[in-house]
């Protein structure tokens, strides 16, 4: 919404392309693997108001890039250098960052009113939690949006909102995709390795081993997502392990839960989205703020399964503060923490060979 409102993208081409894109992975991956805009590029976009040219050159430009480490399997080696307690800090960092976001913007959002409605969503998340017959996450949402409709909402607004909307076609030049590069590319690729490729492929592998999934892979997708993207007006994107924990958290198993996802914003983009920003402005924030709070915490909770080495926990949680409170924090966290765990392992080993000496 953000990117929508400070670049004056065309809402059409937004919704509809993301949902498109969330009905291809959750049918090639067949599991939970939705995707999400890319953070680092959202963040410049909506501060600094670069206009939509540059964003789909940038877009093309990431997904280029992307390419290009899979085919020279760069990304291969960065996934043997950057070790699982790194990972996990990173993990740890978006939990914190989601946390803090439901807690102190969205929770407290509407007042009084917004604690009852937060308080009555979490106790239905807590009630529900991992029952994969009644996810919670369908029965919070009809919630909110029942509320949205009863009270938030007038007729005129929805009538006015109704219509047939196509994504727009863009070829972006060769100008924008360099600028896109250098102002968007450059700064989102570490975040990108960091969350959206090693992280993701970690917990996918964690949760579903049976469906295959790689590190080439979950690039492959995430260049393809990026090549054919820009040119029908779409914002760039990419995969997450936030959005993963989020489905898996709320009961989703399949790629199922996805696809149902994308076709809400397919709905939404073809026949609402002249309204959209009035109908996302009207859903209550608090019940939102739940949803991302589980979500950030089940990110969290994933650094248990390094806590069996003392070493290992103290680098995950120690990236995870970084990652999680300081700008950049996520590149400088992926640097800090590789760079600590193998000077510990140096030193481990270096003693190893005094003792046997």
């Amino acid at each position: 919404v953000g990117m929508i409102l400070s670049a004056g993208l065309d809402s059409a081409s937004v919704l509809v392309m993301f949902g498109v894109m969330q009905i291809f992975t959750g049918s090639f991956y067949k599991m939970p693997m939705p995707i999400q805009p890319l953070k680092a590029m959202a963040t410049i976009v909506i501060t600094q108001k670069i206009s939509p040219n540059i964003l789909y050159g940038g877009g093309l430009a990431i997904g280029i890039s992307m390419f290009l480490l899979n085919i020279t399997k760069l990304i291969d080696w960065i996934s043997r250098v950057v070790p699982k307690a790194v990972i996990r800090g990173i993990q740890f960092g978006l939990g914190i960052k989601l946390s803090l976001l439901a807690l102190q913007d969205y929770v407290i959002a509407d007042g009084i009113i917004g604690y009852y409605l937060a308080a009555a969503a979490f106790l239905l998340a807590i009630f529900l939690l991992g029952n994969r017959k009644y996810p919670p996450a369908i029965f919070i949402i009809t919630m909110g949006m029942i509320y949205a409709f009863v009270f938030k909402i007038d007729g005129q607004t929805f009538i006015h909102a109704i219509g047939i909307y196509l994504p727009q076609i863009h070829t972006p030049t060769w100008g924008d995709i360099l600028t896109g590069f250098l102002i968007l590319t450059i700064p989102q690729i570490p975040l990108s390795i960091g969350n959206s490729i090693l992280a993701t492929n970690q917990i996918a592998n964690d949760w579903y081993p049976e469906r295959g999934v790689t590190i080439r892979k979950i690039s492959y997708t995430y260049s393809l997502l990026n090549l054919i993207n820009p040119f029908f007006s779409g914002v760039p994107i990419c995969h997450g392990s936030g959005g993963i924990v989020g489905h898996h958290t709320f009961g989703g198993r399949t790629g199922g839960s996805v696809i149902i996802y994308g076709c809400l914003y397919i709905f939404l983009g073809l026949f609402l989205s002249q309204g959209f920003d009035t109908l996302v402005h009207i859903f209550p924030l608090p019940i939102l703020g739940i949803l991302l709070l589980f979500e950030g915490l089940g990110l969290m909770l994933l650094v248990r399964d390094v806590a069996d080495s003392k070493s290992n926990f103290i680098i995950a949680l120690l990236v995870g503060l970084i990652a999680g409170s300081i700008r950049y924090g996520f590149v400088i966290g992926l640097l800090v923490g590789t760079f600590i765990y193998y000077m510990t392992e140096k030193e481990f080993t270096g003693l190893s060979n005094n003792k046997n000496d």
